[in-house]
């Protein structure tokens, strides 16, 4: 298994520090930083982007994540383990990453709850962290970027 191309934003500079930059942004805006650690897993899992779930799980165990919580985020409905906000930056989260899938790709419901519990800057903050994941899981699940041993 051998990646197409090096990772784009690596062969691209200047698009490396665009990116990094705009997902930095995202952390200024109150949103806690586990419930970021929980869109950047989300967002990943629905694009199948091993990379990115690689690197997040291990940046929300350094936040202090709990193995539960990571397990489960892909079952977030199902559980008790996450806060009505978190479910809120969730939901976001999904309707955002699949927006082709549905006419109405955020219902007003879904962004009436998210709106409910984060203010204007933090939702700006919620749909910047979705987007930036998206990118980067985007260029790697189109280059076909490995993580694991290489055999």
């Amino acid at each position: 298994m051998r990646a197409r191309i090096n990772q784009p934003a690596m062969v691209i500079p200047a698009a490396m520090k665009a990116l990094m930059a705009l997902g930095e942004s995202a952390k200024e805006s109150g949103v806690p930083a586990r419930t970021l650690d929980l869109v950047h897993l989300r967002t990943s899992q629905i694009n199948g982007c091993s990379g990115c779930l690689f690197m997040h799980a291990k940046a929300s165990k350094q936040n202090g994540e709990s193995d539960e919580r990571e397990f489960f985020v892909a079952a977030w409905r199902d559980t008790t383990f996450f806060t009505d906000a978190e479910r809120a930056a969730l939901a976001l989260t999904e309707a955002v990453t699949r927006v082709a899938d549905r006419a109405d790709p955020v219902p007003d419901d879904v962004w009436e709850e998210a709106a409910a519990h984060y203010d204007e800057s933090q939702l700006s903050a919620l749909l910047i962290a979705i987007a930036t994941t998206n990118v980067w899981n985007r260029l790697n699940v189109a280059t076909r970027q490995v993580v694991g041993p290489q055999t």
